[in-house]
């Protein structure tokens, strides 16, 4: 979520190429890659790992959750999963969408109170989908955040913060046109879905998107059942670090889960699990916008809160997400009908990624 993940996404998703064909990874070179990230780089304290195709689900755990219990790593282990958070967050949309409650072509400004100046680019105002595709031309954090917290930064920022920032926004773009990843984009989606629904955002994602799935822990608040069962989190260097709250910027990232809980996710997003979500996930990848390169092999997209990276005639649709102490990845292959899960309790996104993408195409290198 932080917005460090705009510097570090370009790069990353303009290297990856995938093969169709490539060998799937056997547990023992799985487990090897868990055992080298923790014992050997020191990259992690746990992580939770899942690699689901054709034959199933095989969860991989190595490491430990560093709670006072110290209980094992499973599928039940709850992580921050950052921004993974704006995959939900476009899936809320998408079902809105196919409801006709709202349209991708709205311009944001109808659903907000008109005390908010929302930024337009020479007439041109931010649409719905502009925020949806990375393409609003907002940037990538607030210039207005004065944290009391350093190890909690977003607790405090208020919605009226919030209407200021944008009120006082000048676009550097045309709506549309430029990809830029912003949390502002996914947080202002977020809160214009949930005033659509009139409801809370938290409310809105266990509404449309839980219950449906079946989500039990897939939340912003803990339930106890999650809260003995959340690991700690740690930042790069492993020192322990508290949990991130985001009242505000909920709809960028502020969603806690578990590997089971997006396993279910990522079945469905497969086509092998049949849920009342199917058409709205559909139309995730149904508009894709270019990231600043011609299309072709190793072409890079974004759809609808993914990212698209396509080579070697096959496509990964992807998202990682981060906070001060967790790092997630979840991502798939629609053709050869493979993805992959990976959870860390460590702040160290770039050392979780490729190890991702390595799990659904094994031609995808490590870093190390």
């Amino acid at each position: 979520m932080p917005h460090r993940r705009a510097i570090l996404l370009a790069p990353l998703a303009a290297s990856i190429g995938v093969n169709a064909d490539a060998e799937t990874l056997s547990e023992e070179a799985i487990h090897a890659i868990l055992v080298r990230r923790i014992d050997v780089g020191h990259q992690s304290t746990g992580i939770v790992a899942v690699v689901s195709d054709r034959a199933g689900n095989r969860l991989f755990t190595y490491g430990r959750p560093d709670t006072p219990d110290n209980r094992p790593l499973d599928g039940e282990t709850v992580f921050e999963i950052g921004s993974i958070t704006k995959v939900l967050t476009a899936l809320l949309l998408t079902d809105m969408v196919t409801r006709s409650e709202i349209a991708f072509g709205d311009p944001v400004a109808e659903y907000l109170p008109t005390s908010v100046r929302v930024p337009e680019y020479n007439g041109k105002p931010i649409t719905v989908v502009d925020l949806a595709t990375y393409t609003s031309g907002l940037p990538p954090m607030p210039d207005n955040i004065i944290s009391k917290d350093p190890f909690n930064p977003f607790a405090d920022y208020t919605i009226d913060q919030f209407y200021a920032f944008l009120s006082g926004y000048a676009l550097k773009y045309e709506p549309g046109t430029y990809v830029e990843y912003s949390n502002v984009g996914f947080a202002l989606l977020g809160h214009v879905l949930a005033r659509r629904a009139n409801k809370s955002y938290e409310e809105l994602l266990i509404e449309r998107i839980c219950a449906p799935l079946g989500l039990g822990d897939t939340r912003i608040t803990l339930t106890p059942g999650m809260r003995s069962r959340i690991s700690q989190g740690h930042n790069a260097n492993l020192e322990r670090r508290p949990l991130w709250d985001l009242p505000t910027l909920a709809g960028a990232g502020a969603v806690r889960s578990t590997a089971n809980d997006l396993m279910v996710l990522l079945e469905a997003c497969l086509g092998r699990r049949q849920t009342p979500l199917g058409p709205a996930l559909a139309k995730l990848l149904e508009i894709r916008r270019q990231i600043g390169r011609p299309a072709g092999e190793h072409a890079v997209e974004v759809g609808l809160g993914w990212f698209i990276s396509s080579g070697y005639g096959d496509e990964i649709v992807w998202k990682d997400g981060g906070s001060g102490g967790f790092s997630a990845f979840i991502g798939f292959s629609p053709s050869v009908r493979q993805g992959s899960i990976v959870l860390s309790n460590a702040a160290n996104w770039h050392y979780l990624d490729d190890i991702g993408m390595h799990l659904i195409n094994s031609d995808f290198p490590l870093l190390k």
